[in-house]
This record gives C-alpha cells, structure tokens and sequence, in this order.
C-alpha cells in the first residue's frame, strides 16, 4: 500500500501570540503525532510565523514554497489544527483549492472535522470561514485600540527594546551600556556617507564589547526612524540619536548604495544613474597600454545590468564626471536660488496629489487592482504628498541657501586636497543623483538632496 505523503503547516500570527501565546512547536508536534498514528509519509514542515491568515498568499512565505510542492505534485495531503490555522480569507482559501484540486491534493484539520468532498461539506467550510474572517476582522479592531492606546501615552509597543536602548516604565531610554556605540555608528557613517565602512569598523572597534551588535543591527539602526525619535509618524516619541535631516540624509545615500567588484574608493559611488534602465552605475578600473609600453590605469563607471540586459548602457570616466561637477554645482545652486527668490511661491500640487490618491481608492474597492499594487502605489503618493505639504517655497530657499554657504573661500582648494573616499562623502552630502543623456551618453544633470 502506498504511503500517502503528507505535509504539515502550523501557523501563529502575531496578534495571537499577543493574545493567545499560541506556538508554532505545539502545533508542529500535535501535527506530527497525528501523521505517525495514521501512518503518513512526512515529507515537510511548512511554518509561516508572524503572518495573519487574512494575508494573501503571496505574502506568507511558507505557504508559498508548499503550493510550489504540490504543483510538483510531491504532496498528497495537508494537515492543520484547525481551519483558522489554514485560512481566514474566502477569496484565498478558494484559489488555493483550485490548485489543491488540480493536482489531487486534498487538507485536513486533525481537531475539526470538515469534508471537502460533497457540496455540503464545502458549504460548511465555505461558511466557517466567513465567519472566522468576521473574528479576524474583530480581534484586529481590538488590538488596534489597545496599541493606539499605548501610543497615545509613548509606551513602547513592539516588544524587546531596539539597540542602544533600554525600557524603563513602559517607555524607551538610551541605555548607558551601549549609546557610545550606537553614537560612534552615526559619527563615523557621516564621515564617510558608507553603510559597508561603517559596519567594518564598528565590528572592529567593539569586538570585545560584551554587547558588541551584530552586522544585522548596525544595517538596522542606519535605516530606521525610530532612532531620529520617529515611531508611527509621531516626533519626539522615542529619545534620539540623530535629527530628521540626518535621517533623511541617511535614506538619500543608502538608498543608492552600491558595491564595486574592487576594493578601490570611487568618487561618484552610489550616484550616477543609467539612462537606459535607471539602476545605479558602477566603479571599475580601465586598463590601456601606452605606446611605450607602460600600463594606465583610470576609473570610470558603468551600468552592472549592461551585459546581460541591456547593450546600450554609457560608460563615463570618473575625471570627465568630477571635472563637470566642479564647474557646474555652484552655478546650478544659484540658478535654483535665483528661481526661488523670483517665484517666491511654488505650485501646489497637493490637490492633484490627493486626486490620485482617491482615483487610487475607488479602483481598489471596485477590485480593480491587486492589494500589492495598492500598497505600493498608495505609499509612495503618500509620501510625495507629505513632501508636497511640508517643503514650502521659503524652506526649499532656506535649505539651498545653507549649502550655498558651505562654497565660500577656497573650497575647491581644500576639495582636491581629499582622497577618493573623502570625495565620495562630500559629494553624497550635497548630491542625490547625477544624470547621464541616453543619446549622447554625456552628463545631463544632477539633482540635490
């Protein structure tokens, strides 16, 4: 007799391990010891932790990977506890049996006792599931209220305390044992505007530190509002280690970091932006043989996607870069300046932005768009609006005017005294993104932070 092979996905959302401490090891054993008394052939554990089972599929990992097995047709059977363990949502539960269907897989819950197999049983199941997406939808609403509620008094919310900090009363406070390393991780980033260097030497300065922080942590407290103070848009919520122009400064030039294939140091790292496909162009070294004999050696930048996606990328020496830079910054600055001044207002595109964004609500209650689409275009109008409301002519003014201050005196002499590295950091303070022509593959522009 053939051994039915058989596959086991337990599943815990954070809100009930807030709630319930519900674990993933007592349903994965529960599971396990039903499949050994009925004789099944485990062929996997598919675990998603954390994940909600009203999430689409595509967002919770584990389920994912078991769909994949099952379209390999290497699973005969699913086993859950219970059917809110399995799904919460209709819509999802009914384009997974589909695929279930397809490939002669069928589930199962080892508590409940549910019958896929009649139209009655799928009924019921139809039904049930309504009615646990109905609690779903009610236990978040209660959760929502407890943690508003915490928010409101600045309690911390999102159990243990990050990095560099301590919980005292409900609330965050820097700790003592390790501040002097979350500063020295800010200190040393804005001397060198590079997330790499950063952890590199952090790793090395601390190695004997009893509570040294891992590659992981130090990546997260350089991307994280929380340590400007910021927790779910609320200022001032946590104490913190740098300003909000400072973590802005920080997504303007993480965002676009990139890795050279050398150790070298290149002056336009992270800046220049292909004009074919947008990536972020790359450092490397060319070498030409002279006539006499001699080897040169000089930097330019290319796009990494140029040879196994596109074949049209430019490809631009770092001398001819930084010779344009020089002679355009201070007069593109106050150029900019100059049109501030004369404009003395701005055209507001609030409205416009708030159209969109209700264009954008309509067509995804109408269910013309994915929950993915959604979210990703919601956030990033969000975000041009919120940019839109808070930068008025007069601040954008202001903001130019400070840097035009620091191009006083001899700066460029002190400019060419830096090495590459230096140059590198110089540069990302003032400079978000440089552009190149896609026709003539020359310098077109830049934009400033």
């Amino acid at each position: 007799m053939k051994l039915l092979r058989c596959a086991l996905y337990p599943r815990v959302s954070t809100e009930e391990q807030f709630i319930h401490g519900l674990s993933l090891p007592a349903q994965t054993k529960d599971l396990t010891d039903y499949a050994t008394r009925m004789g099944y052939q485990i062929v996997g554990i598919y675990a998603d932790e954390g994940v909600s089972a009203r999430k689409p599929v595509s967002k919770r990992p584990a389920l994912l990977r078991l769909l994949r097995d099952v379209q390999d047709n290497k699973i005969d059977i699913i086993l859950v506890t219970k059917l809110d363990r399995w799904f919460r949502n209709i819509k999802e539960y009914q384009a997974t049996q589909e695929i279930l269907d397809k490939h002669n897989c069928y589930w199962k819950t080892i508590f409940e006792d549910y019958d896929t197999s009649t139209a009655n049983g799928q009924m019921v199941v139809n039904i049930m599931l309504a009615v646990n997406q109905s609690e779903c939808d009610r236990t978040s609403e209660r959760i929502k209220v407890v943690l508003e509620h915490k928010v409101r008094n600045g309690e911390h919310v999102t159990g243990a305390a990050p990095y560099g900090y301590v919980t005292v009363n409900k609330k965050l406070e820097k700790d003592n044992e390790t501040r002097e390393i979350v500063d020295e991780i800010f200190s040393f980033y804005f001397s060198c505007f590079s997330k790499r260097k950063t952890v590199y030497h952090i790793l090395s300065k601390y190695s004997d530190h009893p509570q040294k922080p891992t590659q992981y942590q130090i990546s997260r407290i350089l991307s994280s509002d929380l340590y400007a103070g910021i927790y779910r848009g609320c200022d001032d919520y946590y104490p913190a280690y740098i300003t909000k122009e400072q973590l802005n400064m920080i997504k303007n030039t993480t965002d676009t970091k990139t890795y050279p294939h050398t150790k070298d140091a290149y002056i336009f790292s992270g800046l220049l932006s292909c004009p074919v496909c947008g990536a972020t162009m790359t450092g490397f070294v060319k070498r030409q043989k002279l006539k006499d004999g001699s080897i040169s050696l000089y930097k330019r930048y290319r796009c990494s996607r140029k040879f196994n996606q596109h074949s049209q990328g430019a490809c631009i020496s770092e001398t001819v870069v930084e010779a344009y830079m020089l002679d355009h910054l201070c007069v593109n600055l106050s150029s900019i300046i100059c049109s501030l001044q004369s404009s003395g207002r701005k055209q507001n595109k609030a409205p416009a932005i708030k159209a969109e964004m209700n264009r954008l609500n309509i067509l995804y209650q109408k269910g013309r768009i994915t929950d993915e689409y959604y979210d990703s275009q919601y956030d990033t109008l969000s975000a041009a609006l919120k940019e839109e409301e808070a930068n008025t002519a007069e601040e954008k003014l202001e903001k130019y005017q400070k840097i035009q201050k620091e191009f006083s005196g001899n700066w460029m002499e002190l400019y060419r005294r830096l090495d590459a590295s230096h140059k590198n950091a110089f540069w990302k303070r003032i400079v978000k993104k440089i552009y190149i022509d896609k026709n003539t593959h020359k310098i077109s522009g830049f934009s400033f932070i």
